[in-house]
Formats: C-alpha cells, structure tokens, sequence
C-alpha cells in the first residue's frame, strides 16, 4: 500500500524544476563561489551570467534554499531598515508576503 498526498505529484514536478535551475545556475557561475556563515547561517553566494544578465546566487547550505537577486532587487536591501530584516529572520523559512496577498 502507498500512501499519496493531495498535490504530491506537483510538488515533486516543481522540486525537480527547481533543482534543475539551481544546477543551471551553478553551471553558469563566474569566479569562485564566495561562502558566509557565523553561527546562525551559511550561505554561498555566486555571480551568475544569465541571458537577463547578471544576478547574484544565495544558497543557503544548510537549509538548501536559493534565491536569485539582480541587480534592482539587490539594491532594495539597501532601502530596508533592522525592522525589515527582523520581520525576515522572524519568519524563517516563508516570505515576508505572500504571492496570493494583494497589498
């Protein structure tokens, strides 16, 4: 007997998408990897060259989550403040918003 979750097979379908990026992002990536970490986190960040351009590859290694910043959103760090930050850290492993919130 198998045991099957409702949305299983979608779930798999986008894991197998995302890991697929995450290689094709380190496929591309420029210079050496760059590895930050204290206590609480370790992440690798990495220049990657897209078609869209440049951006810049966060992957945590503990968690295995990724994300890829260019350059605009990487500058939006700049315009936050500790709160925002805080806000983030207090919400680990979700989003700030979510995608379905309209505000």
């Amino acid at each position: 007997m198998s045991l099957k979750w409702e949305g299983e097979d979608e779930d798999a379908e986008a894991a197998r998408r995302a890991a697929a990026e995450l290689e094709s992002h380190i496929a591309a990536s420029v210079g050496e990897p760059l590895t930050i970490a204290n206590e609480f986190a370790e992440v690798t960040v990495r220049r990657v060259e897209t078609r869209n351009g440049v951006r810049l590859l966060i992957h945590s290694v503990r968690s295995g989550q990724w994300v890829s910043v260019d350059p605009l959103e990487l500058e939006s760090l700049t315009w936050q403040n500790e709160a925002t930050f805080a806000a983030m850290v207090g919400n680990m492993f979700a989003p700030l918003i979510s995608e379905g919130d309209d505000e």
